[in-house]
């Protein structure tokens, strides 16, 4: 399988995808999001890679390019209310634009839900905007289902 946990020498590429989901969500909601810019520092990219409980991984083609990532962390809620179930949530998947429509997105979310039930997970979870419509027919033909809805209204200002 081209899936392998994401490794320092993997940041560059790393950064020019999120740079790629950043656009996505700034053509979606350029009210929201900027245009340019990096969710994480090199730095920061450094300590997630060594956290245990916020493993990456990537998707290598035999070429031995990137051409997606997956960024997961693992949450157990610890709270008077809630069942203490472990959780796997999808911070991120992204596919380089060169790459989508060949089921890379589809390999890296079955990948989350084999690792998520290796590691023992009671379900997998993940956030989407609703104006990325392609994501959200991706992730719904996928079999996922709204668990919460996030509501807003703007110009308050």
């Amino acid at each position: 399988m081209p899936i392998r946990k994401a490794l320092f020498s993997d940041i560059p590429a790393l950064q020019e995808l999120l740079q790629q989901v950043l656009l996505v969500h700034h053509q979606a909601r350029p009210d929201i999001f900027k245009a340019k810019g990096s969710k994480f520092s090199n730095e920061e990219l450094e300590k997630i890679l060594g956290q245990e409980f916020t493993p990456i991984f990537v998707f290598e083609s035999e070429s031995r390019e990137i051409l997606g990532h997956l960024f997961c962390s693992i949450k157990e809620p610890n709270s008077p209310v809630l069942n203490p179930i472990k959780t796997l949530f999808i911070e991120d998947l992204c596919v380089d634009e060169k790459a989508r429509g060949q089921k890379v997105g589809e390999q890296l979310y079955r990948f989350a839900e084999d690792y998520a039930r290796k590691i023992g997970c009671y379900n997998l979870t993940l956030n989407v905007w609703n104006d990325n419509v392609r994501a959200l027919r991706f992730y719904e033909r996928l079999g996922l289902q709204a668990q919460e809805t996030v509501m807003e209204k703007i110009n308050l200002i």
